[in-house]
């Protein structure tokens, strides 16, 4: 157990990195996805091959700048191929892509993810990003989510579908989606996974220092709730080093001040 300090942040990235599996295919978005994947590169995952949307094949992170987005420069570092997005895409959906790394602005008791627009189709209170490669992650790949625990972002029905995850409880099979699947969700409190019954989001376990109440208090839905929960065990030395050094600016992971 790390006696360092830490945030909530490095606790999320630090969790999801430690999930990653080696030798498989990661197609990797933008923010802490990519302060993840670059973290199980270094230390756990060695043999993983990172796609990034811009175009980038199987770069080896630079551990002295954290690209800034997938089509930064820096994420073309020790590629195998440099290629187009169109080409990345399309080897997600001849199958080529194992796991895939996502956000959201909103997320559902489904799965579902939102990064479209917040409020109503006509009149949005705030118009977001859009899908990006995003729906052809969920749509194609094994999804894992990687974002913020907020009461505001985990909302009992999207305004909009961008990316699916279960999409109800008949399931995404339902809809024609039978290549890929959600598999984890992992936030600055909590590791969440997927009933394969109701198909709804489900608790798995509580990072360290964090209380049931803390969860329950940040969703506007009430996940699943096994008879036992795990509990995440909290940074290590090797990981805060490595996650303060190639990110000190603080762009995507907070650092104790």
């Amino acid at each position: 157990m790390s006696e360092r300090k830490y945030t909530a942040s490095e606790m999320a990235v630090a969790a999801a990195a430690r999930q990653i599996v080696d030798n498989k295919v990661y197609f990797v978005g933008v923010g802490l996805p990519m302060m993840a994947t670059a973290l199980a590169q270094q230390l756990y995952a060695p043999h993983i091959t990172l796609i990034y949307e811009g175009g980038s094949i199987q770069p080896t992170i630079s551990t002295k700048y954290m690209p800034f987005s997938p089509n930064d420069a820096r994420v073309c570092f020790k590629s195998a191929m440099l290629s187009s997005s169109m080409d990345v895409l399309s080897l997600m959906q001849r199958g080529h892509i194992d796991y895939g790394f996502i956000a959201g602005a909103q997320i559902d008791q489904y799965g579902n993810v939102n990064t479209s627009f917040i409020g109503d189709y006509r009149k949005p209170k705030i118009r977001l990003p859009g899908s990006g490669g995003a729906n052809d992650i969920a749509s194609l790949s094994k999804v894992m989510i990687l974002t913020k625990h907020e009461k505001r972002r985990f909302v009992e029905k999207v305004d909009f579908l961008t990316s699916p995850g279960n999409v109800d409880e008949k399931g995404r099979e339902q809809r024609g989606l039978i290549f890929g699947k959600p598999t984890k969700i992992i936030t600055n409190l909590a590791e969440m996974e997927y009933s394969s019954t109701d198909k709804k989001v489900t608790l798995k376990a509580l990072h360290f220092g964090v209380t049931l109440k803390d969860v329950l208090d940040n969703m506007s839905f009430k996940p699943n709730i096994p008879p036992s929960l795990g509990k995440t065990e909290p940074p290590r030395k090797e990981e805060l080093e490595f996650l303060r050094k190639i990110d000190p600016d603080e762009r995507w992971v907070e650092h104790p001040h």
